[in-house]
């Protein structure tokens, strides 16, 4: 079974772009090992609260002027 596991900030994403966003991983998987693991393929987006995550020792924040996603 064909599985992606996404991890994005908490409200970086709208519901329309996560359902592009697993459509579009649908297909590349369907792309690469054909359309028999379309019924098998498992797509995860895991939202990470703000400041759950960091790089090189620095925590990562959304800045205050962006706008959410809607």
């Amino acid at each position: 079974m064909p599985f992606a596991n996404f991890k994005v900030p908490e409200r970086a994403l709208s519901a329309g772009q996560k359902e592009d966003l697993i459509h579009k991983t649908t297909a590349l998987f369907v792309e690469m090992f054909g359309g028999g693991v379309r019924p098998y393929t498992m797509v995860l987006i895991e939202e990470v609260v703000d400041g759950g995550y960091g790089r090189a020792d620095e925590v990562f924040t959304i800045p205050g002027d962006l706008p959410a996603a809607s």
